[in-house]
């Protein structure tokens, strides 16, 4: 991520101690996703407790949505990027399914739907294609989604992300109509009330407000551990909740 430039000493130490840098987000984000998903397999959603312990979850999606498209930006092969999510979203496909319990040919993991979201960017950010075309792509993108895990809210998401890059705003205001018109509402009108915990979408505002384009320190652990980490996870809570219900 690039690194924001401040005018003077005294400003740099300032801000630097109060902001957080995309690493420090997206360990926040991996931390929260390994104990959401852990909430989600152990402890029924229909609860007190699986209803609150669920909130801070919310806030994995929109972060890793923002990363992806500030990603597009900065990476200097974006299609190696996008080849990258499919195949991750090719190795997680069954940690993701067997856990939860679902069949394996109707849905799918969150990975899908964040490479068709920057596919759909890609397609956007293109001198070369006509706004019908374009509109027609980021169309196929979230129908294809469809099946995924936040299905087409990423994708919108990702796009609109990239779209509204460097207008903090714009992005927030798009982010927050995204997600209480086409997820939250829908959600909880299809499923029912106890789904209101997606509300904890909002809860990455705040860590967003706190990222000013510090990039943190780079190397490949890092950079191939947070694609590891999420089948990784997947495959540790599974034979864990296996051994504890066998």
């Amino acid at each position: 991520m690039q690194f924001t430039t401040y005018q003077s000493d005294m400003t740099k130490s300032t801000t630097f101690q109060r902001d957080l840098s995309s690493n420090a987000l997206k360990y926040i984000a991996l931390i929260a996703m390994f104990v959401d998903h852990l909430v989600a397999g152990f402890i029924p959603q229909e609860t007190y407790a699986g209803f609150v312990l669920r909130i801070p979850g919310r806030v994995v999606a929109p972060i890793f949505c923002y990363f992806i498209a500030m990603g597009y930006f900065y990476t200097s092969n974006v299609y190696k990027y996008i080849e990258r999510l499919v195949i991750f979203a090719a190795i997680s496909h069954f940690p993701y399914v067997l856990y939860f319990k679902l069949p394996w040919w109707k849905t799918t993991s969150v990975m899908w739907g964040l490479a068709l979201g920057l596919i759909a960017l890609t397609a956007v950010k293109s001198e070369k294609l006509s706004i019908y075309v374009k509109l027609a792509l980021v169309f196929v993108c979230c129908m294809l989604a469809y099946p995924a895990d936040w299905n087409y809210v990423a994708v919108l998401w990702i796009v609109f992300f990239g779209i509204f890059r460097g207008q903090f705003n714009k992005q927030i205001i798009s982010f927050v109509f995204i997600g209480l018109f086409v997820h939250i509402i829908p959600e909880i009108t299809r499923l029912g009330w106890h789904h209101a915990y997606q509300i904890g979408i909002f809860l990455a505002i705040p860590l967003l407000v706190m990222y000013k384009g510090r990039r943190g320190r780079k190397s490949n652990l890092l950079k191939w551990g947070f694609y590891v980490f999420y089948p990784l996870h997947l495959i540790i809570l599974y034979f864990l909740k296996y051994y504890i219900f066998a």
